[in-house]
Protein backbone atom coordinates (compact mmCIF):
# COMPACT_ATOMS: atom_id res chain seq x y z
CA UNK A 1 0.00 0.00 0.00
CA UNK A 2 1.18 3.51 -0.83
CA UNK A 3 0.24 6.50 1.30
CA UNK A 4 0.43 9.88 -0.42
CA UNK A 5 0.54 13.43 0.87
CA UNK A 6 0.41 16.62 -1.18
CA UNK A 7 1.94 20.06 -0.70
CA UNK A 8 1.48 23.28 -2.64
CA UNK A 9 4.96 24.68 -3.33
CA UNK A 10 5.23 28.32 -4.33
CA UNK A 11 7.97 29.38 -6.72
CA UNK A 12 8.88 32.83 -7.96
CA UNK A 13 5.87 34.98 -8.78
CA UNK A 14 5.21 36.98 -11.93
CA UNK A 15 3.28 39.97 -13.17
CA UNK A 16 2.13 39.67 -16.79
CA UNK A 17 -0.09 41.75 -19.04
CA UNK A 18 -3.71 41.05 -18.14
CA UNK A 19 -4.90 41.32 -21.73
CA UNK A 20 -2.42 38.67 -22.84
CA UNK A 21 -3.44 36.36 -20.02
CA UNK A 22 -7.16 36.65 -20.83
CA UNK A 23 -7.01 36.57 -24.62
CA UNK A 24 -10.16 37.95 -26.21
CA UNK A 25 -12.00 38.58 -22.91
CA UNK A 26 -12.61 42.34 -22.50
CA UNK A 27 -10.88 44.11 -19.64
CA UNK A 28 -14.13 45.04 -17.82
CA UNK A 29 -14.71 41.29 -17.48
CA UNK A 30 -11.28 40.00 -16.46
CA UNK A 31 -10.34 42.84 -14.10
CA UNK A 32 -13.22 41.76 -11.85
CA UNK A 33 -11.38 38.47 -11.35
CA UNK A 34 -7.81 39.76 -10.98
CA UNK A 35 -7.07 43.46 -10.61
CA UNK A 36 -4.21 44.86 -12.76
CA UNK A 37 -1.49 47.21 -11.58
CA UNK A 38 -0.52 50.56 -13.11
CA UNK A 39 1.36 48.74 -15.90
CA UNK A 40 -1.77 46.67 -16.72
CA UNK A 41 -0.15 43.53 -15.31
CA UNK A 42 -1.83 40.97 -13.09
CA UNK A 43 -0.20 38.94 -10.28
CA UNK A 44 0.44 35.30 -11.08
CA UNK A 45 1.80 32.42 -9.05
CA UNK A 46 4.24 29.87 -10.41
CA UNK A 47 3.16 27.01 -8.19
CA UNK A 48 4.50 23.47 -8.08
CA UNK A 49 2.87 20.38 -6.58
CA UNK A 50 4.82 18.04 -4.32
CA UNK A 51 3.58 14.50 -3.81
CA UNK A 52 5.32 12.39 -1.19
CA UNK A 53 4.73 8.65 -1.25
CA UNK A 54 5.41 6.42 1.74
CA UNK A 55 5.46 2.69 1.07
CA UNK A 56 4.81 -0.15 3.50
CA UNK A 57 8.51 -1.02 3.61
CA UNK A 58 9.34 2.52 4.73
CA UNK A 59 10.61 3.79 1.40
CA UNK A 60 9.77 7.42 0.64
CA UNK A 61 9.51 8.77 -2.89
CA UNK A 62 9.14 12.45 -3.72
CA UNK A 63 7.64 13.67 -6.98
CA UNK A 64 7.52 17.32 -8.02
CA UNK A 65 5.11 18.50 -10.69
CA UNK A 66 6.76 21.47 -12.43
CA UNK A 67 9.23 23.92 -10.92
CA UNK A 68 7.87 27.37 -11.77
CA UNK A 69 9.87 30.12 -13.41
CA UNK A 70 12.77 30.10 -10.96
CA UNK A 71 15.40 32.84 -10.70
CA UNK A 72 17.67 32.08 -13.67
CA UNK A 73 16.99 35.34 -15.55
CA UNK A 74 19.46 38.21 -15.52
CA UNK A 75 18.09 41.37 -13.83
CA UNK A 76 17.19 42.89 -17.22
CA UNK A 77 15.21 39.85 -18.33
CA UNK A 78 13.69 39.44 -14.89
CA UNK A 79 12.09 42.86 -15.29
CA UNK A 80 11.03 42.17 -18.88
CA UNK A 81 9.17 39.01 -17.91
CA UNK A 82 7.76 40.37 -14.67
CA UNK A 83 9.56 38.04 -12.26
CA UNK A 84 9.13 39.60 -8.83
CA UNK A 85 11.81 38.00 -6.64
CA UNK A 86 15.54 37.66 -7.32
CA UNK A 87 16.05 34.71 -4.95
CA UNK A 88 15.06 31.14 -5.87
CA UNK A 89 11.72 31.00 -4.04
CA UNK A 90 11.03 27.37 -4.98
CA UNK A 91 14.05 26.15 -3.01
CA UNK A 92 12.94 28.15 0.02
CA UNK A 93 9.43 26.70 -0.24
CA UNK A 94 10.81 23.17 -0.47
CA UNK A 95 12.83 23.78 2.68
CA UNK A 96 9.68 24.88 4.51
CA UNK A 97 8.06 21.62 3.39
CA UNK A 98 10.98 19.73 4.95
CA UNK A 99 12.89 18.73 1.83
CA UNK A 100 15.56 19.88 -0.65
CA UNK A 101 15.93 19.68 -4.40
CA UNK A 102 18.42 16.81 -4.19
CA UNK A 103 15.89 14.58 -2.41
CA UNK A 104 13.53 14.28 -5.39
CA UNK A 105 13.11 11.10 -7.39
CA UNK A 106 10.95 12.44 -10.23
CA UNK A 107 10.19 15.88 -11.69
CA UNK A 108 7.25 15.99 -14.11
CA UNK A 109 7.16 18.84 -16.62
CA UNK A 110 3.87 19.62 -18.34
CA UNK A 111 5.90 21.43 -21.03
CA UNK A 112 9.14 23.35 -21.22
CA UNK A 113 8.11 27.01 -21.33
CA UNK A 114 10.39 28.87 -18.95
CA UNK A 115 7.64 29.78 -16.47
CA UNK A 116 7.06 26.06 -15.86
CA UNK A 117 10.58 24.64 -16.12
CA UNK A 118 12.94 27.52 -15.29
CA UNK A 119 13.00 26.46 -11.64
CA UNK A 120 15.14 23.49 -12.68
CA UNK A 121 18.03 25.95 -12.97
CA UNK A 122 20.08 27.53 -10.19
CA UNK A 123 19.62 31.23 -9.51
CA UNK A 124 21.38 33.71 -11.80
CA UNK A 125 25.01 34.49 -11.03
CA UNK A 126 26.79 37.00 -13.22
CA UNK A 127 29.43 35.34 -15.36
CA UNK A 128 28.32 31.81 -14.47
CA UNK A 129 26.69 29.38 -16.95
CA UNK A 130 23.25 27.91 -16.19
CA UNK A 131 23.38 24.97 -13.77
CA UNK A 132 20.84 22.17 -13.48
CA UNK A 133 19.37 21.40 -10.04
CA UNK A 134 17.59 18.19 -8.86
CA UNK A 135 20.66 15.94 -9.34
CA UNK A 136 18.89 12.68 -8.42
CA UNK A 137 15.61 13.12 -10.25
CA UNK A 138 14.31 11.62 -13.46
CA UNK A 139 12.82 14.37 -15.59
CA UNK A 140 9.57 13.39 -17.34
CA UNK A 141 8.32 15.32 -20.36
CA UNK A 142 5.98 14.35 -23.17
CA UNK A 143 7.46 13.59 -26.56
CA UNK A 144 5.57 16.29 -28.46
CA UNK A 145 6.48 18.92 -25.86
CA UNK A 146 10.13 17.87 -26.02
CA UNK A 147 10.21 18.11 -29.81
CA UNK A 148 8.56 21.53 -29.64
CA UNK A 149 11.23 22.73 -27.21
CA UNK A 150 14.02 21.46 -29.45
CA UNK A 151 12.44 22.88 -32.61
CA UNK A 152 10.25 25.79 -31.51
CA UNK A 153 7.98 27.80 -33.77
CA UNK A 154 8.92 31.50 -34.20
CA UNK A 155 5.76 32.37 -32.26
CA UNK A 156 6.98 30.76 -29.04
CA UNK A 157 10.75 30.47 -29.49
CA UNK A 158 11.36 33.05 -26.75
CA UNK A 159 9.41 30.89 -24.29
CA UNK A 160 12.15 28.24 -24.15
CA UNK A 161 15.60 28.18 -22.53
CA UNK A 162 18.03 26.54 -24.98
CA UNK A 163 20.61 25.91 -22.25
CA UNK A 164 18.01 24.03 -20.20
CA UNK A 165 17.14 21.75 -23.10
CA UNK A 166 20.82 20.89 -23.56
CA UNK A 167 21.32 20.28 -19.82
CA UNK A 168 18.31 17.96 -19.62
CA UNK A 169 19.53 15.99 -22.61
CA UNK A 170 23.03 15.69 -21.15
CA UNK A 171 21.80 14.64 -17.69
CA UNK A 172 21.12 11.03 -18.69
CA UNK A 173 17.97 11.21 -16.54
CA UNK A 174 15.42 12.36 -19.11
CA UNK A 175 12.34 10.26 -19.84
CA UNK A 176 10.47 11.17 -23.02
CA UNK A 177 6.98 9.87 -22.29
CA UNK A 178 4.71 8.43 -24.96
CA UNK A 179 1.12 7.51 -24.29
CA UNK A 180 -0.70 7.96 -20.99
CA UNK A 181 1.85 6.43 -18.61
CA UNK A 182 5.41 7.14 -17.48
CA UNK A 183 7.99 4.53 -16.44
CA UNK A 184 9.36 6.79 -13.73
CA UNK A 185 5.97 7.65 -12.27
CA UNK A 186 4.49 4.18 -12.49
CA UNK A 187 1.06 2.93 -13.54
CA UNK A 188 -0.97 4.76 -10.87
CA UNK A 189 -0.41 8.14 -12.54
CA UNK A 190 -2.22 9.05 -15.77
CA UNK A 191 -0.83 11.52 -18.31
CA UNK A 192 -3.51 13.42 -20.22
CA UNK A 193 -2.48 15.29 -23.37
CA UNK A 194 -3.54 18.70 -24.68
CA UNK A 195 -2.63 20.56 -27.87
CA UNK A 196 -4.43 23.89 -27.49
CA UNK A 197 -1.76 25.77 -25.54
CA UNK A 198 1.34 24.05 -26.92
CA UNK A 199 1.93 20.68 -28.61
CA UNK A 200 1.89 17.74 -26.22
CA UNK A 201 1.07 19.55 -22.98
CA UNK A 202 1.03 16.87 -20.26
CA UNK A 203 -1.62 17.05 -17.55
CA UNK A 204 -0.64 14.60 -14.83
CA UNK A 205 -3.40 12.94 -12.82
CA UNK A 206 -2.64 11.91 -9.24
CA UNK A 207 -4.80 9.10 -7.82
CA UNK A 208 -6.76 9.86 -4.69
CA UNK A 209 -9.55 8.24 -2.69
CA UNK A 210 -11.14 11.70 -2.44
CA UNK A 211 -11.30 12.12 -6.21
CA UNK A 212 -8.46 12.44 -8.74
CA UNK A 213 -6.25 15.53 -8.82
CA UNK A 214 -5.16 16.84 -12.22
CA UNK A 215 -2.25 19.27 -12.46
CA UNK A 216 -3.96 21.68 -14.85
CA UNK A 217 -0.82 23.50 -16.12
CA UNK A 218 -1.66 26.01 -18.88
CA UNK A 219 -4.83 24.31 -20.03
CA UNK A 220 -6.55 25.88 -16.99
CA UNK A 221 -3.98 28.10 -15.26
CA UNK A 222 -6.34 29.37 -12.54
CA UNK A 223 -9.93 29.65 -11.39
CA UNK A 224 -11.06 32.29 -13.93
CA UNK A 225 -9.94 30.07 -16.80
CA UNK A 226 -12.34 27.31 -15.71
CA UNK A 227 -14.96 29.32 -17.63
CA UNK A 228 -15.05 27.60 -21.01
CA UNK A 229 -14.69 30.65 -23.32
CA UNK A 230 -11.71 32.09 -21.43
CA UNK A 231 -8.33 31.39 -23.02
CA UNK A 232 -4.93 33.10 -23.06
CA UNK A 233 -3.38 35.14 -25.83
CA UNK A 234 -0.43 32.75 -25.53
CA UNK A 235 -2.53 29.75 -26.59
CA UNK A 236 -1.72 28.48 -30.08
CA UNK A 237 -5.14 26.97 -30.80
CA UNK A 238 -7.84 28.53 -28.57
CA UNK A 239 -10.86 26.72 -30.02
CA UNK A 240 -9.24 23.32 -29.61
CA UNK A 241 -8.17 24.28 -26.09
CA UNK A 242 -11.78 25.04 -25.19
CA UNK A 243 -12.87 21.63 -26.48
CA UNK A 244 -10.09 19.93 -24.49
CA UNK A 245 -10.98 21.90 -21.39
CA UNK A 246 -14.65 20.97 -21.63
CA UNK A 247 -13.82 17.27 -22.01
CA UNK A 248 -11.53 17.33 -18.95
CA UNK A 249 -13.97 19.29 -16.78
CA UNK A 250 -16.89 17.02 -17.74
CA UNK A 251 -14.82 13.98 -16.80
CA UNK A 252 -13.70 15.45 -13.48
CA UNK A 253 -17.24 16.41 -12.49
CA UNK A 254 -18.31 12.82 -13.13
CA UNK A 255 -15.46 11.48 -10.96
CA UNK A 256 -15.53 14.11 -8.21
CA UNK A 257 -12.15 15.37 -9.35
CA UNK A 258 -10.02 18.37 -8.47
CA UNK A 259 -7.74 20.74 -10.37
CA UNK A 260 -4.35 21.93 -9.13
CA UNK A 261 -3.67 25.47 -10.42
CA UNK A 262 -0.15 26.60 -11.20
CA UNK A 263 -0.79 30.31 -11.93
CA UNK A 264 -3.75 31.27 -9.74
CA UNK A 265 -2.49 33.92 -7.29
CA UNK A 266 -4.78 32.77 -4.46
CA UNK A 267 -6.13 29.26 -5.05
CA UNK A 268 -3.92 26.19 -5.27
CA UNK A 269 -6.58 23.53 -5.74
CA UNK A 270 -10.32 23.28 -6.23
CA UNK A 271 -13.03 20.72 -6.84
CA UNK A 272 -14.73 21.05 -10.22
CA UNK A 273 -18.47 21.78 -10.24
CA UNK A 274 -21.17 22.25 -12.87
CA UNK A 275 -24.40 24.18 -12.27
CA UNK A 276 -27.87 23.58 -13.69
CA UNK A 277 -27.10 25.87 -16.63
CA UNK A 278 -24.09 23.76 -17.57
CA UNK A 279 -21.50 26.30 -16.40
CA UNK A 280 -18.33 24.89 -14.87
CA UNK A 281 -16.85 26.34 -11.71
CA UNK A 282 -14.78 25.59 -8.63
CA UNK A 283 -16.51 24.59 -5.42
CA UNK A 284 -14.42 23.42 -2.48
CA UNK A 285 -11.05 25.20 -2.61
CA UNK A 286 -7.65 24.92 -0.95
CA UNK A 287 -5.50 28.06 -0.85
CA UNK A 288 -2.30 26.29 0.18
CA UNK A 289 -2.68 22.57 0.77
CA UNK A 290 0.12 21.31 2.98
CA UNK A 291 0.60 17.65 3.89
CA UNK A 292 -2.90 16.95 2.60
CA UNK A 293 -3.66 13.21 2.65
CA UNK A 294 -4.71 12.09 -0.79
Amino acid sequence: MTRRRLWSILGNSQRLDGGAMFGNAPRPVWERWIAPDERHRIPLACRAMLVEETHDDGRVRRVLFETGIGAFFSPKLRDRYGVVESEHVLLESLARAGTTHDQFDVVVLSHLHFDHAGGLLAAYEEGQPPRLLFPNATFVVGREAWERAKHPHPRDRASFVPELIALLEASGRLEIADGDRSRALGPDYVLHRSEGHTPGLVLAEVPSDAGPIVFAADLIPGRPWVHLPITMGYDRWPEKLIDEKEALLRDLVARGGRLFFTHDPETAMGRVTRDDAGRYGVGEIWSAPAALPI
